[in-house]
């Protein structure tokens, strides 16, 4: 398949799906990321040959050779994003566009093929449609999509494969936050760090998260919700979090986010918000700072904010900063005006319930 050419999926409907009954008891309390609908998307790619057989089939085990490149040189990448039945009944995508862009570049550092963006929101049309009835109702519910791609040539060497298999899953999702948005504590790790300048960090790969794990067990038991990282070179300035873009915001209106410098993933939770801030007035900066900067505004009640942002939870309020020495609160510990009003602004927009005025929701 060239870049401009669009495959014709075959369409194997699940000869045993949930029952409407068992659907409907499940989503009534689905949770995050435990629940997955019948169906999944399947798309082959061979070296020479392209992109071929691409499927809606019924999602199961993947047959996989314990040789398969993936298990052993981790060529692997992933994508999240959500679709959602808005109160008219009809189903939306918020920004595939920029989740296939994505895509992209974390294929191209990780040495993989790169599936044409087309193919990519294509392949989330045809799971949607054949799953919708798998979209919960209800403010904050939606549908988790999970597209990833594995290098499946069955060799050792190190090299990149010459055979990859591209799969999207779903997973129905209530609110991310069941009793209502609450600020967390997060906890400033002095050891590990997420990516180094040259390195992974601006792909959305697998071992990006593996490599936080061991930092997010510690701030666990540091009594935090989420770690936070600095920078690898100088260990002195906010990267972000385990799974999260970081914003500060100060008391003459400045929003403040960590610039991209290949370290930190581009969110695209952390793009729409850089816009609506800049829209309501606020004067909007990428710029390094520092975590000595992070107290001591925090301190003369000069920075008022924090918050962190991401598809799973859109922005979550961080109200407590714990490190190895001490501690210290964002203002009073609660969730501040901005961050309300910036949350409000970019779930109205996916929900339907604001004109989107950039052209970000993609309809079903």
């Amino acid at each position: 398949m060239s870049g401009g050419d669009m495959l014709d999926f075959e369409i194997r409907p699940n000869p045993t799906p949930v029952s409407a009954v068992e659907r409907a008891a499940l989503l009534a309390a689905p949770g995050f990321g435990r629940v997955f609908t019948d169906h999944m998307v399947t798309i082959r790619y061979a070296e020479g040959k392209g992109w071929y057989d691409a499927r809606v089939e019924a999602r199961g085990p993947i047959p996989m050779d314990p040789a398969s490149a993936v298990l052993h040189y981790a060529q692997e990448i992933f994508e999240g994003l959500k679709a959602y039945r808005l109160a008219d009944g009809s189903i939306t995508m918020f920004r595939p566009e920029a989740n296939a862009a994505r895509f992209v570049d974390s294929a191209r550092r990780m040495a993989m093929p790169e599936l044409p963006p087309e193919l990519f929101v294509d392949s989330l049309r045809r799971l949607v449609d054949i799953d919708r009835d798998w979209i919960p109702e209800g403010d904050g519910a939606s549908l988790y999509l999970r597209p990833f791609m594995i290098a499946s040539e069955v060799f050792l060497g190190v090299r990149p494969s010459n055979e990859y298999l591209y799969v999207v899953i779903a997973s129905p999702a209530g609110s991310y936050f069941s009793g209502g948005v609450k600020p967390v504590t997060v906890w400033v790790s002095p050891d590990y760090t997420r990516a180094a300048p040259g390195g992974t960090g601006a792909a959305k790969c697998g071992g990006n998260y593996a490599a936080s794990l061991a930092a997010q067990a510690e701030a666990i038991e540091a009594g935090c919700d989420q770690v936070v990282f600095l920078d690898a070179v100088e260990r002195r300035y906010v990267d972000e979090l385990g799974g999260m873009n970081v914003f500060f915001v100060y008391d003459d209106d400045t929003l403040v986010t960590p610039p991209l410098t290949g370290t930190i993933l581009p969110g695209i939770t952390r793009d729409a918000l850089l816009t609506l801030a800049a829209e309501a007035g606020h004067r909007v900066e990428e710029r390094p700072v520092s975590f000595a900067d992070w107290e001591a505004d925090a301190a003369s009640g000069r920075l008022r904010e924090a918050f962190a942002c991401g598809t799973a939870a859109v922005i979550t309020p961080i109200g407590r900063v714990k490190y190895p020495d001490g501690e210290f609160l964002v203002a009073d510990g609660g969730q501040g005006p901005v961050t309300t009003a910036l949350q409000q602004r970019l779930v109205d927009i996916q929900r339907g319930r604001a004109a989107d005025e950039h052209g970000w929701v993609t309809r079903l």
